[in-house]
């Protein structure tokens, strides 16, 4: 999700880093991953400390430009404290899912198995659904009570229903999609009666699935769009990780005599009303000898 884009925009080095396993290497999947992918830097290093070493360097791992991909809360707050000594993507926090329903002929487990997909990422996680059925918002939460007890990640997913995530009854579909903007969700599942029309409603989220068969994970493993999304309210103002990230501009700036000529004069005005008189000066300098 990191390295393609930065391949594309055809960055000269880049550098994966992921938490050593058992074996003391990354996991094999990240390995072969990584020598498909090309990738001739893997450092077996995960946490805070992956961050520190890449924004400063060790005496194995050159400092890079910028950083980018999610963590747990401690890589979101190292990836804060190096800012400006290099670049970051965003600042993700704990993943997040809203799924937005005015059907009442989509399946109960549907909604369910979505909203729980997402909780067992973390504790901190959170899943949320936006309905305007109370009869349907009553189902969802009696058949997530009974599923939990028999999950694999049953800890982790109790611990995500309790501190972040909720059930929400709107009135109309209005009132959804206000909810919808204001909170900004990473993930956004649209199960309504007309969900390529309410694209168009949607002005804040990080990934949108249309209609019953878009569950989250085809975006988590095989759609094709970035899944490094902003979390927590971040795409009011940011967007998923894509190649214009590892892209960068510079203004180009070139005038003729003719040009300068004409225009020194209110350049110098500019200046002076500044009072930054050498700004002014390195004008005039060449006005006269024009």
């Amino acid at each position: 999700m990191n390295a393609i884009p930065a391949q594309i925009a055809e960055v000269p080095r880049i550098a994966l880093v992921s938490p050593p396993g058992p074996s003391g290497l990354p996991h094999p999947l990240v390995m072969a991953t990584a020598a498909f992918m090309g990738l001739e830097e893997l450092y077996a290093v995960g946490g805070a400390q992956s961050i520190a070493a890449l924004a400063y360097g060790t005496e194995s791992i050159e400092k890079v430009v910028k950083i980018t991909g999610p963590g747990n809360a401690y890589v979101t707050e190292a990836k804060r404290q190096v800012y400006g000594n290099v670049g970051i993507d965003s600042l993700a926090g704990p993943s997040e899912i809203m799924i937005v329903c005015d059907r009442q002929d989509i399946p109960v487990d549907y909604l369910v198995r979505d909203m729980l997909s997402q909780a067992e990422h973390d504790p901190d996680a959170g899943a949320f659904l936006v309905t305007t059925s109370e009869k349907q918002a009553k189902k969802v939460a009696d058949r997530i009570i009974k599923l939990i007890p028999e999950l694999p990640r049953r800890e982790i997913i109790e611990a995500s229903f309790k501190n972040r995530s909720a059930i929400i009854l709107a009135k109309d579909m209005e009132e959804i999609f206000e909810i919808v903007n204001e909170l900004a969700p990473e993930h956004l599942e649209v199960l309504t009666k007309e969900p390529f029309n309410d694209l168009y409603r949607i002005r804040n989220a990080g990934a949108i699935f249309l209609g019953p068969n878009t569950p989250e994970p085809v975006g988590d493993y095989f759609a094709g769009p970035n899944h490094t999304l902003p979390t927590s309210g971040c795409s009011k103002f940011s967007s998923p990780l894509g190649v214009q990230d590892f892209v960068k501009t510079s203004s180009v700036i070139s005038y003729s005599a003719e040009r300068l000529q004409s225009q020194g004069e209110q350049i110098i005005r500019f200046a002076e009303e500044e009072e930054l008189f050498s700004h002014a000066a390195a004008i005039q300098a060449r006005l006269d000898n024009l």
